[in-house]
């Protein structure tokens, strides 16, 4: 039993939500993604110190500003945690992160050089309207100079933070955009504001300021073996589910 605001909840009550709220399954599949890291951890040879979660405890605390041991203590309480459920669930962090650099960063340069082109990066402006006719309408008084691509983006883009930043949508890697984006960012001319493209979330004008070849720097080696992680992770599952 858990008591929260003075309210008593139990276990089953618990599980109800989950279930009804759809939520159900992806904790179970988590509780089947710790247990695959643990096997596999132990079979690596892979353990996580205690001068490891200390310090990673300590980061937490200066991020959330918990100067006094009663701080740490009310904010665990305020998550329904204890001390020890808060290092356990940093061990896992650790430990998750540990093996997958165990297992796959000796594989990271040859996913880089097969997938190297995924990793350009741009930086992208981009205007999303509902209509096809005002999207033309404001490619040609954009070409034409009769107004700014970044003063269009701030008066009629759908989504408020872009408006804000007059269309500004900082860096992207050529994966991470839907492929009719992709090939028009990455073929387009700098500076060169693109003819219309439609997708699901409207008719977008885009505008590439810079474009960086693929490079392996440690932010992508990192993100490839997260990805390697991932997909390992998901055949593990499935090997679980068969069990």
């Amino acid at each position: 039993m858990v008591n929260f605001a003075g309210i008593s909840v139990a276990p089953d009550d618990v599980i109800y939500y989950l279930k009804k709220n759809l939520k159900l399954r992806e904790a179970y599949r988590q509780i089947l993604v710790c247990r695959a890291v643990y096997e596999a951890a132990q079979e690596c040879g892979v353990s996580v110190s205690s001068d490891e979660i200390q310090a990673d405890a300590d980061r937490t605390r200066r991020e959330h500003h918990l100067e006094k041991a009663s701080d740490t203590l009310n904010w665990l309480n305020t998550q329904l945690m204890t001390a020890e459920d808060w290092e356990a669930g940093i061990r896992d962090r650790i430990l998750a992160d540990k093996l997958a650099t165990t297992l796959f960063s000796k594989e990271v340069e040859r996913f880089f050089i097969q997938h190297q082109l995924e990793f350009d990066r741009v930086l992208l402006y981009q205007i999303v309207v509902p209509y096809a006719q005002l999207a033309q309408e404001l490619f040609y008084q954009i070409d034409e100079k009769e107004i700014s691509f970044y003063e269009a983006a701030h008066l009629y883009d759908v989504q408020e933070k872009r408006r804000h930043q007059c269309g500004y949508e900082g860096w992207h890697y050529r994966w991470s955009l839907v492929p009719e984006l992709s090939a028009a960012a990455f073929s387009g001319t700098l500076s060169q504001v693109v003819r219309p493209i439609q997708t699901d979330q409207g008719h977008h004008l885009l505008l590439v300021e810079e474009h960086i070849p693929a490079q392996l720097t440690d932010e992508i080696r990192q993100q490839i073996i997260q990805r390697l992680f991932a997909e390992w992770l998901n055949g593990e599952l499935r090997q679980l589910m068969l069990e």
